[in-house]
């Protein structure tokens, strides 16, 4: 068994994953932390686990655990991870960090995207970016992994075998992705009222949104160059779910079943990735609740565009079942553990 501790558990990344470790048949949660809700069980905090885990939440650093862990998942915010990592590190013990500390391969990378200057960029040399579909092998060697961004999720499953085909016009390419609300986690702030963001959508972080560094990071690795993308994020009036439009110019003519093809070639071992029949989109719904990916592939013969439409579960692929097929890999465990579920309607 995978003795697991999740740091930030009450907030939706760790519930999500403590949702999902719960069924998982070589997984059990030995401690969870977080600085709200302390000395509570967390079946308290969400009562819809009562009978399924009872545990206390413990303030970090004052925790008692039983038993030691074989992997600590940080589903905190930006600057905590790189603060702690090093102490399970050096006890052996995995970690998987879901904030950006750990997703740009040098401290100036990541200084030039996040306001919170990098405390161990010795780490950044050992850390590995955590999308299994583009870096199983890697990963599954790792001892720390960097869990991407949401937003980089839905672009890179979508881009990248364009990009590795060199299918693209590098300078075309446009992501325009719509988030729901629980993409700003569970601190309650007046946007996310309720009246201001029932029936409203809006555009944030229109130019220097931090996901767009690590898109052009991965696909860059891709495409053999440094490359440049335009990104506009927008939230609308869901809960959970990310729905990504990425276009780029083709450089070659080509039909919309050759490039479908493509993909399901390069994710013939990437379970958790759904290339759609023909140019219907069913959207976030067909995702929601689930650990899968579904890409529309459309060409648009008339303006020479290739369109690719992806759809995922903001806070499953996005997040937590991300970062527990993550897990899976470093264990040496079949990557659907805990994760092969389908979407729930409505």
């Amino acid at each position: 068994m995978v003795r697991v501790k999740i740091v930030g558990a009450t907030g939706y990344g760790g519930i999500g994953l403590l949702e999902r470790l719960l069924s998982h048949p070589e997984a059990k949660v030995v401690c969870l932390t977080d600085l709200l809700d302390v000395g509570q069980p967390i079946s308290q905090v969400y009562p819809h686990l009562t009978g399924f885990c009872d545990l206390r939440v413990q303030a970090p650093g004052e925790e008692v655990e039983e038993e030691k862990p074989d992997v600590v998942f940080f589903a905190t915010p930006d600057g905590v991870a790189m603060q702690e990592a090093r102490r399970y590190l050096e006890q052996g013990i995995k970690v998987i960090d879901y904030s950006g500390d750990f997703r740009f391969r040098t401290a100036q990378e990541h200084d030039a995207w996040y306001p919170i200057p990098h405390t161990a960029p010795d780490l950044l040399e050992q850390a590995v970016y955590g999308l299994p579909e583009l870096n199983r092998e890697a990963i599954r060697q790792a001892n720390l992994v960097a869990n991407p961004g949401c937003f980089a999720v839905a672009a890179l499953l979508g881009w990248t075998p364009a990009v590795a085909e060199g299918l693209l016009d590098l300078s075309s390419l446009v992501c325009d992705a719509k988030t729901g609300v629980s993409g700003a986690g569970k601190k309650p702030v007046a946007t996310h009222h309720f009246p201001a963001r029932n029936e409203n959508m809006n555009a944030y972080r229109i130019v220097g949104h931090r996901h767009a560094g690590e898109i052009e990071q991965e696909l860059g690795r891709w495409a053999g160059r440094p490359l440049r993308i335009s990104f506009v994020p927008q939230v609308v009036p869901l809960t959970r779910g990310i729905m990504a439009c990425l276009y780029g110019r083709l450089v070659r003519s080509v039909r919309a079943e050759e490039v479908r093809e493509l993909y399901r070639e390069f994710y013939r071992h990437s379970p958790f990735v759904r290339v759609r029949e023909g140019e219907e989109c069913p959207g976030v719904l067909a995702v929601r609740m689930s650990n899968f990916c579904d890409l529309t592939i459309v060409v648009d013969q008339r303006t020479e565009r290739l369109i690719v439409i992806s759809c995922l579960d903001n806070l499953v692929k996005g997040q937590a079942g991300n970062a527990l097929q993550n897990m899976n890999l470093m264990f040496g465990l079949d990557e659907r553990l805990g994760l092969w579920d389908f979407g729930k309607y409505p």
